[in-house]
């Protein structure tokens, strides 16, 4: 079964649906005026890629492989595929940038037509770069092109299928290039949902979920991406990947694990299989206050410790509470709003009960106050939409980065302060930095940083620095650089200090067996 949903390509230099970005109001406006000082609008260049480095014969032989019409060269279409949408992506593109184009933009359709590509690009050493939806914020989607005869983007947008449904064993087969929205209609029409949501989900697809062991919003009740996959296919230079013939497993390592998480450095996956559950039938969400982080925090811990967690699980810091960059009429906000936990409950309506007075009992019991389900759904319409305002206060000059890490529950106040004190200290005078967490485990949690500033006359240096910052703070503090957002090109200098010499040394030989010509996302991932 195919998708017949339209897939709707992002703005090149904004996020998301072009014809969903929206002005500041004006009372937004004058909040951001006592907040940052408003600014002149920076310029947006009329961006152009460079000319295509492409030999015309190679671009011959793409033809033969996939079919012409697969094969574009047109400036639009690789501006379309020209890196992802970190802010200093859209800063790039903004400022007119597009040195990181493909030099053609390749849709292949099916393992065949994938692995014929591959074949082509270690042949004539062309860099491939796979393409799902594009919503990459680490650098993943600009490789390094030097040395090599050319660059490719392998859109994966025409495998777009169902492949499977077993409806016994609760597993669904899915291609790569599916939407988030269009693998949740084609199994919705089984009854059956993956109930994986990050905020990227209106663009990002299945592969991409995969090759970057996404967590979505909802993980404390469905779990991450890579926990749901049972089974998956990839195409490498050196062959297929076929593996997850059963649901466990003692042949040795898992082998699933080289691929989930690989950015597409070692493989290009073809399919996943996944874990699905019934379609809920109700849901529910609502809010909580806390009087400070650290409670709310411990409230968490509780929760997971004593498996009764919701569906959905977060709590904002006092600053993000007060200032909720998601709501621009909540800009300025008080401050006494304490922190606001966000409570989500699906399944029947007998499990949607009971999980909610046994979790609101426990809260109630360590001191929350109810707020009713009015928080709870306004954040659950408002999900997807931070991403359009950091947009809108881009273009007023408001330098707005997200970067996220975890840690175990004993260092969660340590990895708090430090990080947050770093990004205080480098990202310039007056910045706000706000934290959440919405990820969850019995030992520990994620936390997911916001910082909003004005725009220095180098802004993507003013980032740089401040990320670095941060991630030297992350590292001093014995926690991961990345829970979610995967590594790309951005955390590749902190990688190797997270996993050691002898784990570089890994990730060096798997690459080298997988890819020994090294076209696969040249510079990503592998320090």
């Amino acid at each position: 079964m195919t998708s017949e949903t339209p897939t709707v390509e992002m703005h090149p230099s904004r996020w998301g649906d072009p014809a969903a970005a929206a002005e500041l109001p004006e009372s937004a406006l004058a909040l951001v005026d006592l907040a940052f000082g408003l600014q002149d609008r920076p310029a947006v260049a009329v961006a152009h890629p460079p000319e295509g480095g492409l030999a015309p014969a190679l671009v011959d032989e793409l033809r033969g492989l996939v079919g012409g019409e697969h094969v574009l060269v047109d400036d639009q279409t690789r501006a379309l595929r020209t890196r992802g949408k970190s802010t200093p992506d859209l800063l790039r593109a903004r400022a007119g940038d597009l040195a990181d184009a493909p030099d053609a933009v390749v849709r292949p359709d099916g393992r065949a037509e994938v692995e014929a590509v591959l074949a082509w690009a270690a042949r004539h050493h062309v860099a491939v770069v796979p393409f799902g939806g594009g919503t990459c914020v680490t650098g993943g989607l600009a490789a390094r092109r030097d040395a090599f005869a050319g660059l490719v983007s392998l859109d994966l947008v025409r495998m777009k299928r169902l492949l499977a449904v077993d409806e016994v064993s609760m597993t669904a087969t899915l291609e790569p290039g599916l939407r988030g929205p269009e693998a949740e209609a084609l199994l919705a029409a089984h009854g059956l949902t993956l109930g994986h949501y990050p905020q990227s989900f209106e663009h990002a697809s299945i592969g991409g979920f995969a090759a970057t062991r996404s967590s979505g919003q909802s993980s404390a009740g469905y779990g991450r991406f890579d926990a749901m996959v049972v089974g998956l296919t990839a195409a490498t230079p050196t062959g297929t990947v076929a593996l997850g013939s059963s649901p466990a497993n003692a042949a040795g390592p898992d082998l699933r694990q080289l691929l989930l998480g690989s950015e597409g450095a070692f493989g290009v996956i073809t399919s996943v299989t996944v874990r699905v559950r019934r379609a809920p039938e109700v849901t529910a969400y609502e809010g909580w206050r806390w009087p400070s982080f650290t409670a709310g925090a411990e409230a968490m811990r509780t929760l997971a410790q004593s498996g009764l967690l919701p569906t959905v699980l977060r709590l904002s810091d006092e600053s993000e509470t007060a200032i909720n960059l998601a709501d621009p009429s909540s800009i300025g906000g008080t401050d006494d709003a304490g922190c606001l936990m966000i409570t989500g409950y699906e399944g029947t309506p007998e499990q949607v009960e009971a999980r909610r007075a046994a979790v609101s009992a426990v809260l109630t019991g360590l001191g929350a106050t109810a707020l009713g389900t009015e928080p709870g759904e306004t954040w659950v319409h408002g999900r997807f939409d931070a991403p359009y305002l950091r947009d809108s206060l881009l273009d007023h000059g408001v330098l707005v980065e997200t970067l996220e890490t975890a840690t175990f529950w004993s260092n969660r106040e340590r990895l708090y302060a430090d990080v947050r004190a770093a990004l205080t200290s480098s990202i310039g005078d007056g910045a706000l930095v706000l934290c959440h967490v919405s990820h969850v485990y019995e030992t520990g949690c994620s936390l997911y940083f916001t910082v909003a500033a004005r725009q220095a006359e180098d802004p993507i240096a003013q980032w740089q620095a401040a990320k670095a910052a941060a991630s030297d703070a992350m590292i001093a503090a014995g926690a991961t650089i990345t829970h979610h957002h995967a590594v790309g090109t951005d955390h590749t200098p902190w990688l190797a200090q997270e996993i050691g010499e002898v784990g570089v040394r890994v990730l060096r030989a798997v690459k080298a067996e997988l890819d020994p010509a090294g076209i696969l996302n040249p510079g990503v991932l592998i320090p």
